[in-house]
Parts: structure tokens; C-alpha cells; sequence
């Protein structure tokens, strides 16, 4: 059972998009400017970057950026274990972020009370 009806939603968010390119088109030809950099020499090919595309669709939680470029690496020939291999990836990432966000919390502890300490 799904847990959206993703297919609704990229349409509804392609939709959406269209109306903000109208009340701000130059927002939108940024974007694709900014979109398209990255594609000029075309060292990782659409499918590699479709997959990192969705990793960190993940790790920033953008359920638009999951549903556009989950349906884009499918359609440049991505498995699904290419997909929860990415998805793997971007589960270390965020743990390994935890980690180092961990550390500088405890950092931030020591400091606050060695500082009430000298007062």
C-alpha cells in the first residue's frame, strides 16, 4: 500500500511551480540555470545523478525533490536496489551528521559550563 499518491502530487506540485514561474518567472529561470550547471559535461550521466538527486532529496526531507527525481532516475533506468542502495547512503549521511552534530553539542556543554564555573 502506498503512502501518497505520488503520481497526484508531482502533478499538483508541477501545477503549483507553473503559478509561482508566472507571479516570479525569473525565480524559475534561476532555477533551471542552477539545475542545468551541473549537467554541462555530463561526467555522471542522468541516471548517477538522478540517484544523488535523490539521496539528498531524502536527507533534506523535500517530499517534491523525492517524487521528481525518484520518477526520473526510474525513468533513466535506476533499479530499485540502485534506489535503496542511494537511500543507504543517505541514511549514513545523516547518522554520520548526527554524530558530528553530537560532538558539537557536547562541546557547546563544556564550554557553557566552564564558563558559569569562572563566573
Amino acid at each position: 500500500m502506498a503512502m501518497l499518491d505520488w503520481t497526484t502530487y508531482r502533478q499538483q506540485l508541477t501545477a503549483r511551480l507553473g503559478e509561482i514561474a508566472k507571479l516570479s518567472p525569473d525565480t524559475i529561470k534561476g532555477y533551471v540555470a542552477l539545475s542545468g550547471a551541473g549537467q554541462k559535461h555530463d561526467l555522471l550521466g542522468p541516471k548517477t545523478r538522478e540517484l544523488i538527486s535523490v539521496a539528498v532529496a531524502v536527507t533534506i526531507r523535500c517530499d517534491g525533490c523525492i517524487t521528481v527525481h525518484t520518477e526520473a532516475a526510474a525513468r533513466h533506468g535506476a533499479s530499485r536496489e540502485e534506489i535503496a542502495e542511494a537511500l543507504g547512503v543517505a541514511t549514513a549521511v545523516n547518522a554520520g551528521a548526527a554524530l558530528v552534530y553530537s560532538a558539537r553539542a557536547l562541546d557547546a556543554y563544556e564550554q557553557v559550563t566552564v564558563t558559569r564555573q569562572v563566573l
